[in-house]
């Protein structure tokens, strides 16, 4: 393996009473608390009366900043650090799912910035300091609440990016499964989706000698498979939100990745789809991924063929590697259309009219993916492949 430096500050709270541990977190910041939210599912399910009964308990003057899209959009994020600056926040307190944190990561960047907020998603300067935040989680799916990364929409350029920087850890983060019992069939499905492909990304690497992370990421993929067409069919199982709550958390806070580079090849075209066309970011990579895999197949064919066997029991005996190999990503398709998730790129009425405005959003830095690297080329015929 690689060497490696580990890094995780974030203060996890997960369970039933994870919410009583929020007045001692926010017992270490100041009085003033922007509340970040999306469409408003929070209040009708109880979440926002929960979170606002504790910071007038701890007698916190309140800011909102409501409307958080699914692909969280720099406008948005704008306004929530003029918020910020003119309010004198103390604590931003993302509540909702990885949209609204990815969003509140920028913002407390923001406020502390001059400048304006997209410059800190393209890199155009760098973060130097931030406000503190927390998270009260209420989706399962992008483990954003344990990770510095945020991915943010500029709508008027039509471009989407992943970004980050240490300072926009998470401070603390409130995981109650009972949360996510009135989340709707759908988002569950692309949540599902969302931290395995996360937890393929990390595993598909070029890195020898990871027997251990390699475990933990056929480990946890394991549990996601076992529970979650049990949950599908059963929303408000506590104990099934419970294990995927987790697993979306472990998905993505760098454990799995320690010591490996992942590929990260299909997010960025993923990204670059639904930049142009809005789609929700889950759906996007249930189409894409099984894609990208027959396309990189070739290039470690022993690779797949252990996910294929060690994931998804495929029984290898009298097969070629390759078969094996093959078999496993029909496995994984099969499974996420199973679900209910989309496979097919006209799912969402999609065509090839903007495939080459999609392929320069891609090799925006050139060519990219750190197990197989991908050329223009290589995007076109995983794009036609999943029309």
């Amino acid at each position: 393996m690689n060497p490696f430096t580990f890094y995780n500050p974030v203060t996890l709270h997960f369970g039933a009473d994870a919410m009583e541990k929020l007045p001692r977190e926010l017992a270490k910041y100041g009085d003033k608390v922007l509340i970040v939210y999306g469409g408003g599912s929070i209040k009708s399910n109880g979440v926002y009366d929960d979170v606002v009964t504790v910071l007038k308990q701890a007698n916190k003057e309140i800011f909102e900043l409501a409307g958080v899209e699914p692909n969280p959009r720099v406008e948005t994020a704008r306004r929530g650090a003029e918020i910020c600056k003119k309010e004198g926040i103390d604590l931003v307190l993302a509540v909702g799912g990885g949209s609204v944190i990815d969003c509140s990561k920028l913002i407390v960047a923001a406020a502390k910035y001059d400048g304006d907020a997209w410059d800190l998603v393209i890199r155009k300067a760098v973060v130097e300091e931030a406000l503190p935040l927390g998270v009260v989680l209420t989706l399962a799916a992008t483990g954003s609440e344990m990770n510095s990364g945020s991915v943010i929409t500029n709508m008027d350029t039509e471009e989407k990016f992943g970004w980050g920087c240490p300072a926009i850890f998470p401070k603390f983060s409130i995981l109650n499964p009972q949360y996510t019992v009135t989340v709707p069939k759908n988002h569950t499905i692309y949540g599902i989706v969302d931290m395995m492909s996360h937890i393929f990304e990390q595993y598909f690497h070029n890195t020898t000698n990871t027997p251990v992370t390699d475990g933990m990421c056929e480990g946890v993929l394991h549990a996601i498979i076992e529970a979650a067409p049990k949950l599908v069919e059963d929303l408000e199982n506590i104990a099934l939100r419970e294990t995927i709550l987790l697993a979306g958390t472990v998905g993505l806070n760098n454990f799995l990745a320690m010591g490996s580079r992942g590929d990260w090849a299909t997010h960025n075209i993923e990204h670059a789809v639904s930049a142009i066309y809005d789609i929700p970011h889950a759906g996007g990579l249930a189409i894409l991924q099984p894609h990208w895999m027959r396309h990189a197949v070739s290039e470690n064919p022993e690779r797949f063929a252990r996910l294929a066997v060690r994931v998804f029991d495929v029984e290898a005996n009298g097969k070629s590697v390759e078969e094996v190999a093959h078999e496993g990503i029909d496995c994984l398709a099969a499974f996420w259309t199973s679900l209910g998730a989309p496979n097919r790129l006209a799912d969402y009425d999609i065509d090839a009219t903007h495939f080459e405005q999609i392929i320069k959003h891609t090799m925006c830095n050139g060519p990219f993916g750190n197990f197989k690297k991908l050329h223009a080329e290589d995007v076109r015929i995983i794009l036609e492949n999943a029309l």
